[in-house]
């Protein structure tokens, strides 16, 4: 049998939620977060190198309010220059509604890649 025994890069392993200890496995049992009660079912174990997942039941929350309010806070970057802000009018409601909206829509992705972050930043490659 030959193994592919090359390293996986970090990046494309990351923001296609492989397993941080081999960086081919799955981490979550859905590809998609669809349907939304089960976005965050993660696998026990992976199956390609049986490394057991962190499966904790406070998984990356902190890291996903950091997530969020970066977010919130970086709409202002295309917000701004399309409709301008002004404390004379009601853009700023305007604003507040729209980062909350896009907050919201983004929000099964966030909670994913914060359980990524969490696992990549406690598990290390090669070591299970």
């Amino acid at each position: 049998m030959n193994q592919d025994t090359s390293k996986p890069a970090l990046l494309p392993a990351f923001f296609t939620m492989k397993c941080p200890n081999c960086r081919r496995g799955r981490v979550f049992v859905n590809k998609s977060v669809f349907p939304l009660g089960k976005c965050l079912q993660m696998v026990d174990h992976c199956s390609v190198c049986g490394h057991k997942m962190v499966n904790e039941s406070n998984n990356g929350g902190g890291i996903n309010y950091a997530l969020t309010m970066m977010l919130f806070f970086l709409n202002v970057l295309w917000y701004w220059p399309i409709f301008g802000l002004s404390y004379k009018d009601n853009s700023f409601i305007y604003f507040l509604f729209t980062s909350v909206a896009v907050v919201l829509l983004l929000q099964p992705w966030l909670m994913r890649l914060s359980r990524m972050i969490y696992l990549y930043l406690f598990i290390t490659f090669g070591k299970g």
